[in-house]
């Protein structure tokens, strides 16, 4: 899972323009918090590899994607158009929808690592 929120929060610096086209216009400084989001999924991708703050990073994890979960929302209900993306960057509805049971799996999944670490895995 680490490695995965590192990625994504690199592109969230490579392009940022995407990501700004998802956050909802009423929040303020898209393109900071676009950053921050960004800043913040690389935090937990990397905190999650390390045993010592596994657990914290997956609460973490946790946090972020109810936090992000509007921007999912919008892009589902406002048919945001993303230029410079493979097939013309409009996602189809299927893909847009299919985003919200996804973040209730990436969740999930964050939970599992949420359990404690075993005595002899903590170095």
């Amino acid at each position: 899972m680490g490695p995965l929120y590192v990625v994504a929060g690199a592109l969230h610096f490579v392009v940022p323009e995407l990501y700004v086209l998802i956050v909802p216009p009423i929040l303020p400084a898209r393109l900071a918090l676009v950053y921050l989001s960004g800043l913040a999924e690389i935090a937990v991708g990397v905190g999650v590899l390390l045993p010592r703050t596994r657990r914290l990073a997956a609460w973490a994890t946790v946090a972020l994607l109810v936090a992000v979960f509007p921007a999912n929302v919008y892009m589902a209900t406002s048919g945001v158009v993303v230029a410079g993306l493979p097939g013309g960057g409009d996602p189809s509805a299927l893909v847009r929808w299919g985003r919200l049971p996804l973040q209730a799996v990436l969740i999930l999944w964050a939970a599992w690592y949420t359990r404690p670490v075993p005595e002899t895995d903590r170095r």
